[in-house]
């Protein structure tokens, strides 16, 4: 994560691993801590919400180890296969890279290059399972990996034994809206007239 380098440049050189996270770097040295909250198998999916993006602060460009990656700054369509890893108790409670606190309890992931905040839904090929998670820190940086999962999530996916091949889409906010409208959280401006137009009529 951009906001830990100084975890990783220390990781980097007592394991001889690229990157404060993921099940490589020794599973059992991470983890959900002593006394994990109960039925972490059940936490919900993040619920996902049109936030707006800027191109400053966490969606600015910046390199690590030599490679330069530029944050996407616009509400675009994403979708990648590869490496699933995760991380836990080490991080837990340190800033991430969108100033919020990692909580290794929460649907929360790292990307490069996503734009901070968005949410992704997180598919696992090997078992079926899948789910959606708020992007609000930067990572992995190891070749072949795509997201850097938090516990609860690789918990949730089945992947917490090691680096597991997934497939990983940004729900655009037309599509969280369209969801939204499904769910009936929100109206279009269709129903909103008609409504308007109903209430007027004698």
């Amino acid at each position: 994560m951009l906001s830990l380098l100084s975890c990783l440049l220390s990781t980097l050189l007592s394991t001889l691993l690229v990157g404060c996270a993921g099940p490589s770097r020794v599973p059992a040295r991470d983890g959900p801590g002593t006394h994990p909250p109960p039925h972490l198998d059940r936490v919900p999916d993040a619920q996902p919400r049109v936030e707006s993006l800027r191109v400053g602060g966490p969606n600015k460009p910046y390199e690590i180890f030599g490679q330069r990656h530029v944050p996407l700054t616009a509400d675009v369509a994403l979708r990648e296969t590869g490496g699933a890893s995760w991380y836990g108790r080490k991080f837990h409670g340190n800033p991430t890279s969108s100033g919020e606190l990692f909580d290794m309890y929460a649907m929360t992931a790292a990307h490069k290059t996503m734009p901070i905040p968005s949410y992704a839904r997180v598919r696992n090929p090997a078992n079926g399972r899948t789910v959606v998670v708020r992007i609000n820190d930067r990572g992995p940086f190891v070749a072949g990996r795509v997201i850097d999962l938090s516990y609860t999530a690789a918990l949730r996916l089945g992947v917490l034994a090691g680096v597991a091949p997934v497939e990983v889409t940004r729900l655009t906010h037309a599509e969280i809206r369209a969801a939204e409208i499904r769910r009936g959280e929100i109206q279009t401006d269709e129903i909103r007239d008609a409504e308007r137009l109903r209430a007027l009529l004698p």
